[in-house]
């Protein structure tokens, strides 16, 4: 393998990293591998290894591996996948605590901390002698910041004295661990993990800016043994720790031979004392003044911002090779791409400036688990990354096939990847003047846009507004602009409109006059879409195109997969089953979604509205009892689809809320929410309907995809308020 740290690069590589962070709160451990499954699936490096990264940041965690003091180590589940990734010439930048205080019998303010991290490494070194990069500890000023200044992680304080006492561990831990792994190695490199941050303020906060400016070095600073009386900090310092607790780093030099930045949109801060300007929840403040933190991106101010400044600033104070090591966006999928594509090209111009910038990383390519609630609560959200876990097994998302292009020199870009990011877009701020993000964009035309047909429909006017909300532009069209059971029409649109996709979100939706339509049903839901299929597959263009549930006859009872033979009791069933049928059979790159009964807060035509609008007025209704669904919040459905079109996803996929519910229940669910009188809710069971189409009596679809349904229901009632505000 060669040394991608003391020779010139003359290309900009991808690395790639996994979230491993295995944190403490009280005494719980969160644990992202635990929650990812990565121990149990090998064959994550294989697609790790398919993107074509040259290193990969890869834990080898202390509270892992010697969760007991002075136990025999257990190398057996870390030894296999370290093999297989020195068996793709993979390097492997090993990390050995990531955000951890370290085992139950230690934490940051334990003087031994520094001497057990140290001969847990040297065990490292010796057990794998081949591995030439390390990381002894990822950002260790951030991880002091969250456990010895906010009290979030473990152990759990909030000033200055324990912030700086577990900063000096965790870098004194870095000297004696790269000392002891390097009496093993002497070729071990130290790559040394920190958050990339700013802060900017208002002219009376500048001092604290200026402070909290100087603070974002410390690691490099104490590292490279900058850290002496003509230091910045020195008094600030020495008021909370003992001299010779900083005199330590000016004797034992342990430079890295790589600084590697994590970047993200809430890197750079904003302070201003105008509290009323503010949410409450970023209120906070000094012994001295009070004032919201907020971030720059959300902020219109006249500073320059951005990584590229950033990276700036780092180059000219510590002159030493850089690498981006983490680069991640919790949004939806064209973000992500347009984020990464941001900061690649940021590095890229960056190194035209004479920046010795190496790498840049791509993390959390499994994903990553509850930061939406900095990992001091189970069950939080999961934010997908290069793959996506939801279904149980890694699928590749879009993010990876651009990997594979830019580690494989390859110019071309998706259509989507050329429109700005959020980060960069007018719309953007939030504080004064406020400016919604959601903004209804303004609808263009451009080149290569989205065709969704359904103008009059609940779905493509779903579409079309998440479109405008995601910055991608679209077309809208109606039947009377294109007719798809007419070749000629969709010819006529796709010569004119040039699309790059089709979403067919138009149909015959009416299941029981489909009983007496039959004709127009199956022109419209089947002769249709397979025209479309057709037309596409030609001009070779992306379909997607919807399908239902009423497609199986519910004798399975339990939640159908996409395995499942279908079998509809109704036309309007058999018009969908056929619809998949020929459009899989005319082009098998096409998508079909699957989904069960809509719901959402932009319009007034699906059950969740009837039973409020009905309950409000006092009116009795009838429910069903013995009819099992999964209902589907028409917002998620959207932006879903949009996602897995752009991971240019292929076959039958089911979407619906994750829960099996009767209609008559969730009648009940939507009151329990609303605070409404249930007693006028009347469950039965549907033969007393005498509906023209048979229903089957369970049609529930298993999708894990989406957000359960309890979720899904609260964000309608938080959105539909949003909407009387607006």
């Amino acid at each position: 393998m060669t040394d991608g740290i003391s020779q010139n690069i003359t290309e900009l590589e991808i690395w790639g990293g996994i979230e491993c962070t295995i944190n403490r709160v009280d005494d719980q451990y969160f644990d992202q591998l635990q929650f990812s499954d990565h121990y149990n699936r090998i064959e994550d490096i294989d697609l790790i290894a398919e993107c074509g990264i040259k290193k990969i940041r890869y834990p080898i965690l202390w509270e892992k591996h010697l969760p007991i003091k002075d136990a025999v180590l257990d190398w057996s589940w870390i030894t296999d996948p370290l093999n297989k990734l020195k068996g793709y010439n993979i390097d492997v930048i090993a990390g050995l605590t990531h955000h951890g205080s370290g085992p139950a019998y230690t934490n940051m303010l334990d003087d031994d901390y520094p001497y057990l991290l140290a001969a847990y490494a040297k065990k490292v070194a010796a057990q794998f002698p081949w591995i030439n990069y390390y990381t002894p500890v990822n950002e260790p000023l951030t991880t002091a910041r969250f456990s010895g200044l906010y009290g979030l992680w473990y152990p759990h304080k909030k000033n200055d004295k324990s912030f700086l006492k577990m900063l000096l561990n965790e870098l004194k831990a870095t000297v004696l661990a790269m000392q002891e792994i390097r009496k093993i190695n002497p070729k071990a490199k130290l790559i040394q993990t920190e958050d990339l941050a700013k802060t900017y303020s208002t002219p009376k906060l500048k001092y604290q800016a200026k402070f909290e400016n100087e603070r974002r070095w410390l690691t490099f600073d104490l590292l490279c043994g900058r850290v002496t009386k003509q230091h910045k900090l020195w008094k600030y310092l020495t008021k909370h720790v003992k001299e010779k607790d900083l005199m330590f780093f000016q004797e034992h030099h342990c430079p890295p031979d790589l600084i590697g930045f994590n970047h993200y949109l809430t890197s750079e801060r904003y302070l201003d004392e105008n509290l009323t300007k503010y949410p409450k929840h970023t209120h906070g403040g000094n012994k001295r003044h009070r004032y919201a933190d907020v971030e720059v991106v959300r902020v219109k101010i006249d500073q320059p911002t951005g990584i590229e400044v950033l990276l700036g600033e780092a180059w000219s104070r510590f002159k030493m090779p850089i690498a981006i090591t983490e680069v991640h966006l919790h949004c939806w999928r064209e973000e992500q791409l347009r984020w990464f594509y941001h900061v690649y090209q940021s590095c890229k111009n960056v190194r035209q400036k004479g920046i010795d910038l190496r790498a840049i990383t791509s993390w959390a390519m499994l994903g990553s688990y509850c930061w939406n609630k900095l990992l001091t609560q189970p069950n939080g959200e999961y934010e997908p990354g290069v793959f996506d876990l939801r279904n149980g097994t890694p699928r590749p998302t879009a993010l990876a096939s651009f990997i594979k292009k830019l580690t494989s020199q390859q110019t071309d870009v998706y259509p989507v990847s050329k429109t700005k990011g959020w980060w960069l877009r007018e719309d953007r701020y939030l504080y004064p003047p406020v400016v919604s993000i959601n903004r209804m964009a303004k609808n263009k035309k451009a080149d290569q846009p989205i065709v969704i047909i359904g103008k009059n429909g609940t779905l493509g006017q779903a579409i079309a507004r998440v479109c405008s909300e995601r910055a991608l532009e679209y077309e809208l069209v109606s039947r009377e602009t294109c007719d798809i059971a007419n070749e000629q029409s969709i010819i006529a649109l796709i010569e004119k409109v040039k699309p790059w996709t089709i979403i067919n979100a138009a149909g015959y939706v009416r299941v029981d006059d489909a009983e007496a339509e039959s004709k127009q049903c199956f022109r419209d839901n089947a002769t249709g879409p397979q025209n479309l299929a057709i037309a596409c597959k030609k001009a070779g263009i992306k379909l997607i195109s919807y399908s239902s549930d009423l497609v199986f006859d519910g004798k399975k009872n339990m939640p159908y997969t996409i395995l499942d033979d279908v079998n509809p009791l109704n036309v309007y069933g058999k018009s969908k089953a056929e619809s998949e049928e020929k459009i899989l059979s005319e082009d098998a790159s096409s998508l079909i979604i699957r989904t069960s009964a809509f719901f959402g807060p932009w319009d007034q035509y699906n059950f969740v509205h009837w039973v409020i609008h009905s309950l409000e007025n006092g009116t009795e209704i009838q429910v069903m009892n013995d009819v099992t669904i999964s209902p589907t919040y028409v917002p998620d459905l959207a932006n879903t689809t949009l996602d897995l079109l752009i991971d240019d996803e292929k076959g039958i996929w089911h979407l619906a809320n994750a829960g099996a519910i009767t209609w008559a229940d969730f009648a009940m669910l939507i009151a329990d929410h609303k605070g409404l009188d249930k007693s006028k809710i009347k469950a039965i069971p549907m033969e007393t309907l005498h509906l023209p189409a048979k229903r089957p009596n369970y049609s529930v679809l298993q999708s894990s995809v989406l957000p359960k349904l309890e979720n899904a229901l609260t964000r309608y009632f938080e959105a539909k308020k949003e909407l009387k505000r607006a």
